[in-house]
């Protein structure tokens, strides 16, 4: 069975939406929070140099950490000489000392502290060449195809490496699944060792939108910049990666945003677990199977295209108990015009059990007769 819900016709052309900005960076990508849909892009799978950009993932692996009660905030971490002797951007932590997992994670977060980076790495995981085999194995998880890491803060090495897209779905995962960490991406400042230093997300003070995330910067990679900011209920994730210059990259991902707000919106269409359709049921002790999607389902679209978005349910019928809540008997497909926004499993919102003996043999003749 293949039927539309609600919309018109394909026919329709959309109003039309202006190109996106012209934006001066080696690769770029500009995605909707909740439904991954992607609305601008160059180079976006090309592999480059993600410079601190990786500690995103070094703080995905530390939250992991901590979500699974592995290590504390209060845990006091010894600084190890190797930690100390990082260069590059720093905490400025002194060898021997104790610093507790929450100081080192601000200064991992706000003042890129290379040394804080690999400090928590060898209290998650002993040692970090075992720190960056997680980081990997989360990478892989998250689905960045084209992301290998070699060490937690993001020095340069030919083997290390991401795209803007992995990026991207990375700092997506962090404000999902992480929303307890997520406010020290807009902590503007942290002092240690008598030393402040301001968080290097210009951003954070042009525009009030905006909460997160992470700088990144080397003479190879250039500068580098993951934006999120949330206008009314949208959320945009930006990711400008080779960009000239600090301010460059700062312009970038504010012409991105201001892009995604100006031309789009994002609406929630069906709700986990809500009612999508019912459909007639064979040899179950009920006649009809309601059937849902086990996510909230969402759509972004262009503004004034609303009325061009079309549901498809594809369904194998006959549906035959018994049926098992969560178990995919279909799909959602969400279209705008011509263009599919996605699709998503449709699965039974309750168990359907088997009818007695007679049931189904009564079920059974009237399908042979159907």
């Amino acid at each position: 069975m293949s039927g539309g819900l609600g919309g018109t016709s394909s026919a329709v052309k959309p109003p039309p939406i202006p190109a996106a900005p012209q934006i001066n960076a080696r690769g770029y990508i500009l995605m909707d929070f909740v439904s991954g849909q992607v609305l601008a892009a160059t180079n976006e799978n090309e592999r480059l140099e993600p410079a601190s950009l990786t500690k995103l993932m070094s703080a995905y692996a530390v939250f992991h950490a901590l979500k699974d009660g592995r290590i504390k905030l209060d845990d006091p971490v010894r600084i190890s000489t190797y930690a100390r002797a990082q260069e590059g951007s720093r905490m400025f932590v002194e060898a021997g000392s104790l610093v507790s997992v929450e100081d080192l994670i601000q200064g991992m977060i706000v003042q890129s502290g290379n040394d804080a980076t690999v400090a928590l790495a060898e209290h998650v995981a002993g040692s970090d060449p075992v720190f960056v085999d997680l980081m990997n194995q989360y990478a892989r998880q998250l689905g960045m195809t084209s992301t290998h890491f070699q060490n937690s803060p993001g020095m340069p090495s030919p083997e290390h490496y991401t795209t803007s897209r992995d990026i991207g779905l990375l700092a997506a995962a962090l404000i999902r699944d992480y929303p307890e960490y997520y406010h020290w991406y807009s902590q503007r400042a942290f002092t240690w060792n008598r030393i402040s230093q301001p968080n290097r997300n210009g951003l954070l003070e042009r525009d009030p939108s905006v909460d997160g995330l992470k700088t990144g910067h080397t003479e190879s990679a250039g500068y580098c910049l993951v934006t999120s900011a949330k206008r009314d209920t949208m959320r945009l994730v930006s990711v400008v990666m080779g960009a000239p210059s600090m301010r460059a990259r700062e312009d970038a991902s504010a012409a991105l945003l201001n892009y995604g707000f100006g031309f789009y919106q994002t609406r929630r269409l069906y709700a986990a677990n809500a009612p999508v359709i019912s459909l007639r049921t064979w040899k179950g002790r009920v006649n009809e199977a309601v059937l849902g999607v086990q996510r909230d389902v969402y759509a972004t679209f262009g503004r004034g295209q609303e009325h061009l978005l079309k549901v498809f349910v594809d369904v194998r019928e006959p549906l035959i108990a018994p049926l098992e809540h969560g178990a995919a008997v279909g799909q959602l497909r969400v279209m705008l015009g011509d263009q599919q926004l996605g699709a998503y499993a449709l699965h039974p919102t309750a168990d359907v059990p088997q009818a007695g003996l007679f049931g189904r043999l009564i079920d059974g003749m009237k399908l042979w007769m159907h």
